[in-house]
């Protein structure tokens, strides 16, 4: 079941964030990437005054970059297109090898923030790892289900209903021989057998809807599409 997860990560840490160096006042939006054999031409949209002139001459003089062009202005939103050598780039190899989907991508003088789509909760966890060897720090925000966005990162369930049913799982309420009863549970959260059952009953129907059944929509849909 594939994954998106919102990334925040140092500027200076990743090649494309040291060029794409701003100034206070300014932030960048990165808005398509297209891959181009061991080249990348990102287009990316700078918001806020400043001297342009003196961006592109700093950005021209990295080695990784062949080419910087201003594509359009408008007002304080410049729109640029950098061709660039990705190979260079340790960030964007460890997305290319976990055949991770770039949905967003916004920069400052400090952080960066990605929106990144991976096939499965193991390929991201492969590439928190090799960003780990390539001395990438990443702090990893909200990770969530595309296909039940809204579900969050707990598939739906409510702090009662995780905390209920964790409790659960872990006092032996579903072991054989059962190792908490339902009136254990009661009397430790303070509502009725009845309010337990059916809090554990809402978690379990959540938990299954937003991970299994969206999981076998999602397969569904990438078999017809």
């Amino acid at each position: 079941m594939s994954v998106i997860a919102h990334l925040r990560i140092s500027a200076d840490a990743f090649k494309l964030g040291r060029i794409l160096d701003v100034t206070a006042g300014r932030s960048i939006v990165l808005e398509n990437l297209v891959p181009l054999g061991e080249q990348a031409v990102p287009f990316f949209t700078i918001h806020g005054e400043d001297e342009n002139q003196a961006f592109k001459d700093a950005v021209q003089d990295h080695a990784s970059v062949t080419d910087i062009t201003e594509v359009s202005s408008h007002e304080d939103r410049t729109l640029y297109a950098l061709n660039w050598d990705i190979s260079e780039d340790a960030l964007f190899q460890c997305i290319r090898e976990q055949n991770a989907q770039l949905l967003g991508a916004t920069g400052g003088t400090d952080i960066w923030k990605f929106e990144l789509r991976f096939l499965s909760h193991n390929s991201l966890s492969e590439f928190k790892a090799h960003c780990s060897d390539e001395g990438i720090a990443l702090d990893v925000g909200r990770i969530y289900n595309p296909a039940r966005p809204e579900s969050g990162p707990f598939y739906g369930l409510t702090q009662r209903q995780r905390d209920t049913l964790v409790r659960a799982v872990e006092g032996g309420y579903y072991s054989l021989p059962r190792q908490l009863s339902t009136q254990d549970l009661a009397e430790e959260f303070g509502i009725s057998d009845q309010a337990v059952t059916e809090r554990l009953r809402r978690a379990i129907v959540a938990l299954v809807d937003n991970s299994l059944i969206a999981a076998l929509e999602e397969a569904e849909e990438l078999e017809q599409s």
